[in-house]
């Protein structure tokens, strides 16, 4: 019969044993990319469900529109956002739900609308940020130093520019 330390060491070194094999640098580099913005996305997601029943990709367009001075067109939301024109469009619909953006007709096109967020929705992303904040302190903003942060800017930069 195994001891609790017995058993413990076991899977330690079971999980020990998985490796991604002979991979180069740059899949390394890759798959950490790919690793560090699923799990943070997913801490962020969860943090935000749960304090504020609001998913990252609300969060998301809210945060394009908080930084704007006048609506915006949907098509532009897609192009700035990770979601395509149909998941926008369901994603604006549930904000307007509930009450945190508003549609308003476009000064030029007659046939469209502009997106907006009202007054309770920058209140509801103010507060949705602290929380997105909060969720990332640990495992982001404790981890990494300015000189990281400059580092990660310039590889975005690099990785947008292509």
């Amino acid at each position: 019969m195994c001891t609790h330390t017995q058993v413990a060491k076991l899977h330690l070194m079971a999980r020990n044993e998985l490796t991604l094999g002979s991979l180069t640098a740059r899949d390394h580099a890759f798959y950490g990319l790919v690793w560090a913005g699923t799990t943070l996305s997913a801490r962020v997601d969860q943090a935000l469900i749960r304090a504020h029943d609001l998913p990252l990709s609300w969060f998301e367009v809210m945060l394009w529109l908080s930084g704007q001075d006048e609506p915006v067109a949907a098509s532009e939301l897609g192009a700035k956002t990770l979601l395509s024109r149909s998941q926008v469009s369901r994603v604006v619909d549930s904000l307007s739900g509930r009450g945190l953006v508003e549609r308003v007709p476009s000064p030029t096109d007659a046939r469209s609308v502009r997106i907006a967020l009202t007054e309770a929705g920058r209140r509801a992303f103010a507060e949705a940020d602290a929380t997105r904040r909060a969720a990332l302190a640990e495992p982001f903003d404790d981890r990494l130093d300015d000189e990281d942060i400059e580092a990660l800017e310039r590889v975005w930069a690099k990785l947008k520019a292509s």
